[in-house]
Parts: structure tokens; sequence; C-alpha cells
């Protein structure tokens, strides 16, 4: 987009360009929040859904996890199709479709009828929208990311990547505070029988709100104008893989570590305390709903940074941490607010360094005609094989005695990563978006 800016916002953003960040983000929100309400609320429906027929209290809630990891399979999956999509018919109308999707997702979760009701038919019904909903998240983050950062001007496209995650954080923040709220409020009863299906319904409502928003937003790819009008041929869709071979490996490298540190900090943490020290279920949900306000607060600060000092920096700040940090500090978690509170803060300035920037990396190592399904497909596969498996990896340990394991298992992660960032990725700051 070619806009000349003739005010600017407090951050430095020309104010034509607020419109095009605004409706992405807040589109962006709603995804995110259905998406994570599911996450927060597994303790209280696993065992509405799924039976435990072993003696053992914690089946139900593997299960749970289990069908979280099988929604993280459609993602890359929604990364192709949806990144194809975008690249054919551009951004705006993928965003406009990812969101109906969720929004239909969300409601069948809502509407999910008891393994006591209807038997097999209840876990069939969870999958289902769980399939549903992986398909929207991979398919958004393929269209929204490439949205973001093509809507950015010249020296921002780090701060305006760093919207992904303060939108998806802002989306968490509402579904973890739903959660807390209710389960505050509501008798531990309640929250089992009827309490956990609010936020699912209320997510459904507000996908309109979402829906109506987007189509508002200015469509950000020329190529795929161009493709419309017949002037320049369709993408295939290996095209990206065929082509850019490099680029999509090392898309893997980069989010390794990252997706195991993000949705173990931001969404498993509270439960890991929950299984490992007894912290009680809304004691834990509290904390980690002051700590995601703070990661949101971050990552504008860090997508600024990462546009003066460059991205692999950055980076490294992150994998470093994580290969240092992941063992004492999740060996420092007591059954009080204070102690998981203070983890999660440590954690979240480092993951800071890797989600604010996330978008932008990916984004600048394709060009245009192949950017949403080359960025999209070879992150969601990434996320779906190690991000979503971590509660349910996690949980596991726990139930076999081993759940010392599981820090060590990020730091390897970490490593791993970090050699991508010292010695394959090449830095993308100044250079332009072909």
């Amino acid at each position: 987009m070619a806009t000349s800016p003739v005010a600017e916002s407090p951050l430095g953003i020309p104010k034509s360009r607020v419109r095009q960040l605004m409706a992405a983000s807040i589109g962006n929100v709603v995804e995110w929040y259905d998406w994570y309400a599911y996450t927060f609320l597994a303790t209280y429906f696993s065992a509405q859904v799924f039976p435990s027929d072993t003696g053992n209290s914690l089946v139900p809630l593997l299960s749970t996890y289990g069908v979280f990891a099988v929604g993280f399979f459609m993602r890359p999956l929604g990364g192709l199709l949806v990144g194809a999509f975008a690249d054919r018919f551009g951004r705006k109308a993928a965003m406009t479709f990812t969101i109906v999707l969720m929004g239909a997702g969300s409601l069948l979760l809502g509407l999910t009828p008891t393994y006591e009701a209807v038997g097999i038919l209840s876990p069939i019904i969870l999958t289902l929208a769980r399939l549903v909903q992986g398909l929207s998240v991979g398919g958004e983050f393929a269209a929204a990311t490439t949205f973001l950062v093509e809507s950015a001007p010249p020296g921002r496209r780090g701060l305006f990547s760093s919207f992904q995650y303060v939108s998806t954080t802002i989306g968490q923040l509402i579904a973890s505070g739903l959660a807390a709220l209710l389960a505050s409020g509501l008798a531990k009863a309640d929250m089992d029988s009827y309490g956990w299906r609010i936020p699912f319904i209320v997510g459904a409502v507000i996908s309109l709100v979402g829906l109506w928003i987007r189509k508002g937003a200015d469509e950000t790819s020329a190529v795929a104008e161009e493709i419309q009008r017949g002037e320049v041929q369709r993408p295939g869709m290996f095209e990206f893989l065929q082509r850019h071979p490099r680029a999509s490996a090392t898309i893997v490298g980069v989010t390794l570590a990252g997706t195991v540190a993000y949705y173990t900090w931001t969404s498993f943490l509270p439960i890991y305390a929950q299984i490992t020290v007894d912290l009680d279920p809304a004691t834990s949900l509290q904390a980690g709903t002051v700590a995601l306000f703070f990661f949101m607060i971050l990552q504008p600060l860090l997508g600024m940074l990462s546009d003066r000092v460059g991205r692999k920096p950055m980076l490294i700040a992150f994998g470093l941490g994580f290969l240092i940090l992941p063992v004492p500090l999740l060996s420092l978690i007591s059954d009080s607010f204070g102690s998981l509170l203070a983890v999660q803060l440590v954690g979240m300035v480092f993951l800071g360094c890797f989600t604010s920037i996330s978008a932008a990396v990916n984004s600048e190592l394709f060009p245009t005609r192949v950017r949403a399904a080359g960025a999209g497909f070879p992150y969601s596969l990434t996320v779906a094989l190690f991000g979503g498996t971590a509660p349910l990896i996690g949980t596991a340990l726990q139930d076999a005695g081993n759940v010392g394991f599981f820090p060590y298992y990020m730091s390897a992660l970490a490593l791993i990563s970090t050699l991508v960032y010292v010695f394959v990725l090449r830095e993308t700051k100044d250079q332009p978006l072909s």
C-alpha cells in the first residue's frame, strides 16, 4: 500500500494506516479468544465430555489435551489452503473466511452435549469443533500476519508485526479474564455443569463483530489483484516450497523453540501449577491473567526495538533465555499466586523477543506472490508438531511421574533454534518487501 501519511498516532504510525492495523487486530482478537477459551476451561469440561473409567482423574484432562493437539494439526492445512487462497484472492477475503469459521467452531463447542447425555457423540462433536477452529487459526496466521506486515510504513514492520501478538494476547486476556470471573463467581458444580459453555457462546457472538470490522479493510496485495485481473499467473499450491525451500526450512527452525515456550508460558503454565503443586484453579487463572496483560504491553515496545537493532539480536536473546531459564524457573513454582506470577513475568520478557517479531521475520523471507502460504504453512506445521503437543506432553509426564523432564525438553528445543538464529537466519530489517 502506498498511502501518504498526513498525521501520526502517538506510536509514530500514520493515521491512515491505523485503520488497517485495527482491522487485522480486532478480528484477530476474536479468533484467539475463541481458540484459547478451550485451554482455560479444559479442567472444567473435560469430565463432562470424556469419561474417567480408570479411576485416574487425569484421564479426562489428557483426552481433552489430546483434542487440543488434534486441533493444532489442522493448522498446517489451514495455513496451506487459506494461505494459497490469500495469495490468489487477497488477504481481506481470506480473513473474512477465517473469522466465520472460528465463530462456527466456537458455537459448536458451546453447544456440545455431555457424554452422559449422548455417549461417544459428545467427544466426536468436541473434536469436530476443534478441527474447524484449527483450520481457521492456521489460515488466520497466514492471512492476518502478511496483511499486518504489508500494511506497515517503512521502518515500522517490527512494530506492526507486534500487533499480531498484542491482539492474540487481548483475546487470551478476555478468555482468561472471563474464565477467572466465572470460576470465582460460580460454584464448582455450576462451572462443571454449564458455566464453561458461556465463554464459547460469547465468542460466537463477537465473531460477528469481527466480521463486520474486517469488511472495512483495504486489500494489501497488489499481486492478488493482478491475478484476479488475469495479468499475472496464479501461484501453485506449493510454489513457495519449490522456489524458496531455504526460507521454508528457516521458518521451522525459527519457530521451533518459540512455539513451545509460547504455549507453555501463556496457556499451560496455570494448568502446570495446578497439576504439579496443587495450586487452586481460580488462583492460577488470576496469575495468568495478570501476566498476559504484562506480556501484551511488552509487544509493541519490543517490536519498535527490533526496527532499530534488527531481528537477529532479539531472537538470539530469546533463544539464550529459554536455553538457560526453564529448569530453574519451573522449579520455583509453589502453591502461591506470587510464585507463579513471578515465573511467568520473567519468562515473558524473553518470550516477547520472539513473539513481537515473528510475523515480520516470516513475512520478510518470502515475496508477495507466495507470502501468505510461505509464511503460514511452515509456521503452522511447526506449531502443530511442537506447540500443540506441549500441554499434552507436560500432562503426560506428570501422569508418568516425570514432570521434571519437561523444562529440559524446552531447553533442548531452544538450543536448536538458537543455532538457527545465529548461523542460518539472515537479517531482514532493512530489506524492502519484494
